[in-house]
């Protein structure tokens, strides 16, 4: 298990992204949250198993009906100092 953060670009905001893979990750049962950055892009920070690992990348690249992911980088990170007891959607 690792903590990932994930960088998502195209058009992923006003298109109910964040929505539409909030719902997917909580019935996943994934741990961590979404959220609009000012660039345009969505950052989602998430505790992944490896073995989940390409089930997460295909809720992430599916998205919302109307969104159009075009790239998606992502990193493992060492410093998650937060707690959430499931996968929220941040303003």
């Amino acid at each position: 298990m690792e903590w990932y953060r994930f960088m998502i670009f195209g058009k992923v905001q006003g298109v109910f992204y964040r929505k539409f893979v909030s719902q997917a990750m909580m019935k996943k049962q994934y741990k961590g949250y979404i959220q609009n950055l000012d660039d345009g892009t969505v950052e989602v920070v998430a505790e992944v198993f490896d073995e989940d690992f390409d089930t997460f990348m295909s809720i992430l690249k599916d998205g919302s009906p109307s969104s159009l992911v075009e790239d998606i980088r992502y990193e493992i990170i060492n410093d998650a100092e937060f707690r959430t007891d499931g996968f929220e959607i941040r303003y």
